[in-house]
């Protein structure tokens, strides 16, 4: 029996086409920033030869450690968006089968109503 509440199916729709093109933006950002964000430790400074920058080495280290905290970052929200998309998928397919199911039991798919037609005699 029913409540009176009712669930905008294209709403979710929305909501789940919004997550697709979010996880689209994610796996780019990803890719961003596993092989765009590489620096050669020679960029933080000259590192061999007769000036050498000592911080270089430094530099270059928790440069990389950023990167692969980054990369970290970008992959568990990835993971949460691609799970909270298709949670939110499944939700949707069971509301929609429901309603269908109720259509279904009310004679929704028998060919319509018959109200407003006149009886035929034989």
């Amino acid at each position: 029996m029913s409540n009176g509440m009712r669930v905008d199916l294209s709403a979710m729709d929305e909501v789940i086409r919004k997550l697709w093109r979010l996880l689209d933006d994610m796996d780019k950002a990803g890719t961003t920033s596993k092989y765009d964000t590489t620096i050669p430790e020679h960029a933080f400074g000259q590192t061999s030869g007769e000036v050498v920058f000592q911080e270089a080495a430094n530099l270059h280290g928790a440069q990389n450690e950023m990167k692969t905290k980054i990369e970290g970052i970008i992959k568990k929200l990835h993971e949460l968006i691609d799970d909270f998309s298709t949670k939110t998928s499944k939700v949707r397919d069971k509301y929609n089968d429901e309603e269908h199911e109720i259509k279904k039991s009310v004679g929704g798919d028998s060919g319509g109503s018959t109200k407003g037609r006149l009886a035929q005699t034989d």
